[in-house]
């Protein structure tokens, strides 16, 4: 993980190319990537992890300051 900055798109890059809705966003601690929460239907932040071996997100909901870990499924 490196520094990512902030979020660089309104929501999730890959609901906002498919005009799909989402529920909450992540930030991928890697590159730095919007995507989905797995409350959204497309979960586009756990396909981005498996893809890309980039397993830890941030939430970055207002209020809310946690990471995750998607290879060991626990808040990091």
């Amino acid at each position: 993980m490196r520094p990512v900055g902030p979020p660089r798109a309104p929501g999730c890059e890959e609901c906002l190319r498919l005009g799909a809705p989402w529920v909450h966003l992540r930030q991928c601690l890697t590159c730095g990537e919007i995507c989905c929460c797995d409350s959204s239907p497309m979960r586009h932040a756990r396909a981005h992890a498996a893809v890309t071996g980039h397993v830890v997100v941030r939430s970055i909901e207002p209020g809310e300051s946690w990471r995750w870990c998607y290879a060991d499924e626990q808040f990091v």
